[in-house]
C-alpha cells in the first residue's frame, strides 16, 4: 500500500494528513469518519460488487424490475430510468445503503492521490467564484480557501488573488451590489452585525475597536439616550449641532451591539416612537424642518429633580371626596407666573429664553386678528397683564399638561391628574351626567337635531374612556370636571373656527369660555381663575409675568386690599365686547350670566368698561420657588458670558442631572 493511501483527506481544505492525526494540520479540521463495511460478514461478492459499482446484465441479482413499467433497472438505481417511478421500498432500503470503501479506482481515492498543488479547473473557479462573490469573498486559486473581500493575499497559504477576482484597481473590492469600495477606508467596508459574528474574536475585536475609536459618541449616546429615556445625550447632541434626521449605518449598530433595539436606517424619531418616549419624540419634532422652531428648555426640564418633587407634591395634595358628590379636588391653589427678573437680562438672553418657553406658533395664533388675548392696550400696558402661551407637549396630554402648567409651573408627565380627572367622571358621573346632558341637548335642539337616550349614554361612555386613556385628546366635559377637581375657574381663550394647514375652516370651536365649579359649594372653591388658550386641536397655559411692584388701584370698584394689590386681569369679554360664554349653565340659570360670573369671581371694570377678572398672584411654594430660579440662573450665566470684556456669542450648554425629566 502506497504512502497516499495511508494519508486521509480533510473534507474542509483537501489536505492529505498522515494517519495517526485525529484533525486536519492545515485548518484544524475533524477528522471524517469512516464506517466499515457491514456487508463483508455476509457476502463477499455482493460487497464487491457494491464497492465497485460493477453491473452484470446477465444476472438477476443485479437488476430491479420496476412495478410500474416492468422496466428492468440497476439495482442501485433509486428511481426507474424508463418511467421515474421510486424504486426504494420498506423491503430494498439496504440496499441503497452503501458503504464507504475506498479502493484505488474510486473517485475519492484520485482526489487523494492527486498532487497537493494542483488546483481545479478554472472554469470550476470562476463559476464558484460567481457565487461567492455574491457574498463578498473570494476564492483562493491554490488552495480554495475563501478570503473576505478586504484580503489582498490568501488568509491560508498566502496566494495573491487573480485580476478577475478583484477590481482591475488594486485598491478596490467589488461588492455584491456592483459598486467600488475603498479597501483603506474602514467606513466603506462590509461590517455588519452578522459577518463580524463569522470572524474569529480577533479580527472581531480588532474591527470594533477600530470603529469605536472612529465613531461619533454623540450621536451614538443620543440613540442610546431615546431608548432609555434619558433626555441627556439628546440635548446635547442637538446642542452640538446634530441632525435629528441621521440615520444609523451598519457599523454602528455593531457598536451598539442591540438588534432588538436598533436597526440600520433609524433615526432618533424612529427611536422615540417604538420606546413610546413621548417627550423626547416632541423634542426632536421641533428640531426637524418644517415641523416647530428651536428646542424648548422650560423649567421642569433645567431643573428635572425639583419637578419630579413638584408632581410627588401635587399628588400628595389629592383628596378624595366623599358624600353626594364624591368627586377628587386638590388642597393647595398655587398659581403659575414667570418671574420679573426676565425683565433684567439682556435683550439677546431675553430673546434667547422666550424663544425656548414660549409657543411662538400658538402666540401668534391668539394675538392675530382676530385676537382672542392681548387685544386691549389698557390691560396690557397700563394694567401689566400680558399673557403669554408656554410651550408643551403636542400630544393627547396638551390639557393636562396646560393646567399642570399655569398651576405648579410642571407637566402631567405622570399622568396623575388624568387618573384622577377619569376617576372623578366615573365616581361622580350621577351629578355630572345630567348637567351635561342638558347642555348638550340645548345645543342639538338649536342646530335642530335630537339624541335618543342610548345615544347619550354611549358618547358619556366614549367621554369617560377618552379620560382613562393617555393620550387621548380631551374635550369640553374634561374641562368642566377639571375646574372642580382644582375648585377654581378655568377660563380658555381660544379661535372661532378650527382650521386646516392651508386654512380652510373645518368647523366650529366650542371650547372657548368659562368652566366654573357650579356642582361644588361656592365656599369651597377659590376665586382666582387660571388661563388657557386653545389652538386647532391644541391647549397651551396662558400665564402673565409678575409686576415689580405693587399696581396703584385704577379700578374705580375695586375693594382689593393692599396686600392684595400684586394681581393680574384677566378679560371676560371678547375683542368685539361680547361676554363670553358660561359651559354647563342649566335652562334656569341662563340669562344670569354676568351675575353668576361676579359670584364665582372678583370681577370689576375697568376705566375702558372691559370686565375683568382678578387673578392673585400669591407667594410660590417653596419648590417652585427653587425649581424657577435654577432655570433663571441658566440665563443669567448666558448674560454673564455676553456681559464680560471679551464678549462672545450666547453658548447653547447642555446638562447633566439625573432622574426623571420633564424635557420637551
Amino acid at each position: 500500500m502506497s504512502e497516499n493511501e495511508k494519508k486521509w483527506a480533510c473534507e474542509y481544505c483537501t489536505y492529505e494528513n498522515y494517519p495517526s492525526a485525529l484533525k486536519c494540520t492545515m485548518c484544524r479540521g475533524p477528522r471524517p469518519f469512516i464506517s466499515e463495511d457491514i456487508y463483508s460478514l455476509h457476502d463477499n461478492d455482493d460487497k464487491t460488487n457494491s464497492a465497485t459499482g460493477s453491473c452484470d446484465n446477465g444476472q438477476n441479482i443485479n437488476l430491479l424490475q420496476c412495478k410500474n413499467c416492468t422496466f428492468q433497472n440497476h439495482k442501485n438505481d433509486q428511481t426507474c430510468s424508463q418511467c421515474g417511478t421510486s424504486l426504494v421500498n420498506a423491503s430494498n432500503l439496504h440496499e441503497y445503503i452503501q458503504p464507504l470503501n475506498i479502493t484505488q479506482h474510486s473517485d475519492l481515492a484520485q482526489s487523494l492521490s492527486q498532487p497537493r498543488n494542483k488546483s481545479p479547473p478554472a472554469s470550476e473557479i470562476n463559476v464558484e467564484n460567481s457565487r461567492r462573490m455574491t457574498l463578498g469573498k473570494w476564492t483562493c486559486l491554490m488552495c480554495t480557501y475563501e478570503n473576505w473581500p478586504r484580503a489582498a493575499k490568501c488568509s491560508m497559504c498566502g496566494h495573491p488573488p487573480q485580476n478577475s477576482q478583484r477590481h482591475p484597481s488594486s485598491s478596490h473590492i467589488i461588492s455584491p451590489s456592483n459598486q467600488n469600495i475603498d479597501v483603506n477606508n474602514q467606513e466603506d467596508l462590509f461590517i455588519t452585525p452578522s459577518n463580524i459574528m463569522e470572524e474569529n474574536n480577533c479580527e472581531t475585536e480588532k474591527k470594533l475597536r477600530l470603529m469605536r475609536r472612529k465613531a461619533d459618541w454623540n450621536w451614538l449616546n443620543a440613540c442610546i439616550g431615546v431608548i432609555e429615556g434619558n433626555p441627556v445625550p439628546v440635548e446635547h447632541y442637538l446642542s452640538s449641532g446634530g441632525d435629528p434626521a441621521r440615520t444609523l449605518t451598519a457599523s454602528e449598530v455593531a457598536i451598539l451591539n442591540r438588534s432588538s433595539a436598533f436597526d440600520v436606517g433609524h433615526t432618533l424619531v424612529h427611536l422615540a416612537i417604538r420606546f413610546q418616549r413621548d417627550d423626547l419624540l416632541a423634542v426632536l419634532l421641533t428640531q426637524i424642518e418644517g415641523s416647530g422652531s428651536g428646542l424648548k428648555k422650560v423649567p421642569s426640564y433645567i431643573a428635572p429633580d425639583i419637578a419630579a418633587d413638584i408632581r410627588r407634591h401635587f399628588a400628595a395634595t389629592i383628596r378624595h371626596g366623599k358624600g353626594s358628590f364624591p368627586c377628587s379636588f386638590v388642597t393647595e391653589f398655587p398659581t403659575f407666573a414667570l418671574p420679573a427678573e426676565v425683565d433684567e437680562l439682556p435683550s439677546p438672553v431675553q430673546e434667547q429664553l422666550f424663544s425656548e418657553l414660549l409657543d411662538k406658533d400658538a402666540q401668534h395664533t391668539l394675538e392675530t386678528d382676530p385676537a382672542v388675548i392681548n387685544w386691549s392696550l389698557e390691560l396690557t400696558v397700563r394694567l401689566g397683564s400680558r399673557l403669554h402661551a408656554l410651550w408643551n407637549r403636542s400630544s393627547g396630554d396638551c390639557l393636562l399638561d396646560s393646567v399642570m402648567q399655569a398651576t405648579w409651573g410642571v407637566f402631567d408627565r405622570d399622568n396623575q391628574l388624568r387618573r384622577t380627572l377619569a376617576e372623578s367622571l366615573n365616581q361622580g358621573g350621577e351629578m355630572f351626567y345630567p348637567r351635561w346632558k342638558e347642555y348638550e341637548a340645548n345645543h342639538a335642539s338649536f342646530l335642530q337635531y335630537s339624541l335618543e337616550e342610548e345615544q347619550w349614554e354611549e358618547d358619556w361612555t366614549s367621554l369617560l374612556s377618552l379620560a382613562s386613556q393617555p393620550g387621548t385628546s380631551l374635550e369640553m366635559l374634561h374641562v368642566f370636571a377639571l375646574a372642580h377637581i382644582l375648585r377654581r375657574p378655568i377660563i380658555v381663550y381660544g379661535v372661532k373656527y378650527v382650521k386646516s394647514f392651508r386654512g380652510e375652516t373645518l368647523g366650529y370651536s366650542r371650547f372657548e369660555g368659562v368652566y366654573l365649579p357650579l356642582l361644588c359649594e361656592h365656599s369651597f372653591c377659590i376665586k382666582t381663575p387660571i388661563a388657557l388658550g386653545y389652538t386647532r386641536g391644541h391647549f397651551s397655559a396662558l400665564v402673565p409675568m409678575e409686576p415689580y411692584s405693587r399696581i396703584e388701584a385704577r379700578l374705580p370698584k375695586s375693594n382689593l386690599a393692599p396686600d392684595q394689590l400684586q394681581s393680574i386681569f384677566l378679560p371676560l369679554m371678547t375683542r368685539d365686547r361680547k361676554v363670553l360664554p358660561i359651559h354647563f349653565l342649566t335652562e334656569s340659570e341662563m340669562g344670569r350670566e354676568e351675575a353668576i360670573l361676579r359670584h364665582w369671581m372678583d370681577v370689576c371694570d375697568t376705566e375702558g368698561g372691559i370686565l375683568v377678572a382678578q387673578q392673585l398672584l400669591h407667594k410660590r411654594p417653596l419648590l417652585v420657588a427653587q425649581m424657577v430660579e435654577e432655570w433663571l440662573n441658566h440665563y443669567r450665566t448666558l448674560a454673564q458670558a455676553t456681559s464680560a470684556p471679551f464678549s462672545r456669542p450666547i453658548p447653547v450648554q447642555d446638562y447633566s442631572s439625573d432622574g426623571d425629566t420633564d424635557d420637551e
